[in-house]
């Protein structure tokens, strides 16, 4: 859009199209206005409440009203200074009352007073202000290296609790199954002894019947040696047995408590036993 001067004052604006001057009548184009939307970045550095030190990165979008253009031309110089001006104004005045963490939470309370107050003024210069954007807000290196590191401090801590939680429940679950597989096997054990006593009813009634004068006690000595003679063989035919014998003969099962007793003293004298 041009705005056309006579004489040294403003006459009209010069829309888009094909215009005529007459220069003999002191008509000429003082300039030019943009009706396009131009952003604008305003860099602000300011302390925040808890004494942190942040930059601001600002981006303001704004454009000339078509119909306040010639107010737009004359009465602002440099309009770009006009708008950062106000922009740094705003922000030192709200950003200190605010924490760190409050700032990066209610970023847009900041752009909408800011937004606020520069409709408020440019608009009687004819300037819309179309958006503005808190586009970054960057604290000093230390205070963004602490930050970090309480984050990855409470990160390992949660970790560290989820890590321990499991650990308790497979200790849990490790004991129940210790538990279950000692249950079962006391029961496994249970019904292994039962079943050797009915075995040995039977037998020693089966044996008593057949045999004439054969007494229930024969029978069960007879057992008990059958039984002796079983587990010698069974553990001589393993290569890898680490079994101690003490000394003992079949003849003597019923007083096997007296030989083992006997056995360790003999042992134990003899420097055989450690």
């Amino acid at each position: 859009m041009g705005v056309v001067e006579k004489w040294g004052r403003y006459r009209n604006l010069a829309f888009p199209g094909l215009h005529f001057f007459n220069p003999c009548a002191g008509e000429y184009l003082a300039g030019f206005l943009s009706l396009r939307v131009q952003s604008l970045d305003v860099r602000i550095e300011t302390k925040t409440k808890d004494n942190v030190f942040v930059k601001l990165v600002c981006s303001i979008q704004y454009r000339v009203i078509q119909q306040n253009a010639d107010d737009a031309f004359y009465e602002l110089q440099n309009p770009e200074e006009q708008i950062r001006a106000y922009v740094f104004d705003v922000v030192r005045a709200l950003v200190p009352r605010m924490t760190l963490d409050d700032l990066f939470e209610q970023k847009s309370d900041v752009a909408k007073a800011v937004l606020e107050e520069l409709e408020k003024v440019m608009g009687a210069y004819g300037y819309s202000i179309e958006h503005i954007l808190m586009v970054d807000i960057i604290p000093d290196d230390n205070v963004r290296k602490a930050m970090n590191d309480i984050n990855a401090a409470q990160r390992l801590q949660l970790a560290n609790v989820y890590k321990g939680e499991a650990e308790k429940v497979l200790q849990v679950k490790k004991a129940e199954a210790e538990a279950e597989a000692k249950y079962l096997s006391g029961v496994g054990i249970a019904k292994q002894r039962q079943a050797i006593t009915d075995g040995l009813r039977e037998n020693i009634l089966n044996f008593s019947n057949k045999v004439e004068g054969a007494s229930a006690k024969e029978v069960m000595d007879l057992i008990m040696v059958t039984q002796y003679f079983d587990t010698i063989k069974d553990l001589g035919n393993s290569s890898k047995n680490t079994t101690v014998f003490l000394p003992h003969g079949p003849g003597h099962v019923r007083d096997i408590s007296d030989q083992i007793r006997n056995g360790m003293l003999e042992a134990s004298s003899s420097g055989v036993c450690q």
